[in-house]
């Protein structure tokens, strides 16, 4: 499978969620085996000397990714949910969005001291989901060492502002 095939996979709508916004689909990626297979071992190599014992994958989309690339590499998944959608006591985080305000939460007891963590989302737009799950795995007492995206969506600026939260956190984007 080639990088160049996976990421003709990726389907461009026009005006959604709102008029002026190119939003781009990966769901045709997740549903071809061959392209998930491509993003799964290029994430897993990319990775594979950084030590990383946890994947946590940020709702909803991190979580196909993030649990079938903890599968790849035979290390456990941690889901970064919503506000009160985990069920045990949690971290949680408010972070602003271009419309309003959110919140993700982490179960106290997911990560321990010593795990390395590596984050997955699909899409890093303006960086704030990102950056306010990289500061639940701290709240955990873990490492953050990465945070793997499908698509970087670069002229949002979500990158630049996740490096400056996180200087030595490595960043890797699958497709340009």
């Amino acid at each position: 499978m080639s990088r160049e095939f996976a990421e003709s996979l990726i389907v461009e709508i026009a005006d959604y969620p709102t008029p002026g916004v190119i939003f781009k689909d990966l769901t045709p990626v997740f549903s071809e085996p061959k392209a998930m297979a491509y993003v799964l071992e290029v994430c897993a190599a990319h990775f594979a000397s950084k030590g990383v014992t946890k994947i946590a994958g940020i709702e909803a989309r991190g979580f196909m990714v993030g649990a079938a690339l903890a599968s790849h590499m035979g290390i456990g998944f941690v889901p970064i949910r919503k506000q009160g959608k985990l069920p045990r006591e949690t971290y949680r985080v408010e972070y602003s969005l271009e419309y309003g305000q959110d919140a993700i939460e982490i179960h106290t007891d997911a990560l321990k001291s010593t795990d390395h963590v590596l984050l997955v989302d699909d899409v890093l737009a303006t960086g704030g989901t990102a950056i306010a799950a990289g500061q639940l795995v701290e709240q955990c007492g873990a490492t953050l060492s990465g945070l793997a995206v499908l698509l970087n969506l670069d002229f949002l600026g979500g990158d630049v502002r996740f490096k400056q939260a996180f200087p030595q956190t490595d960043v890797f984007t699958v497709f340009s």
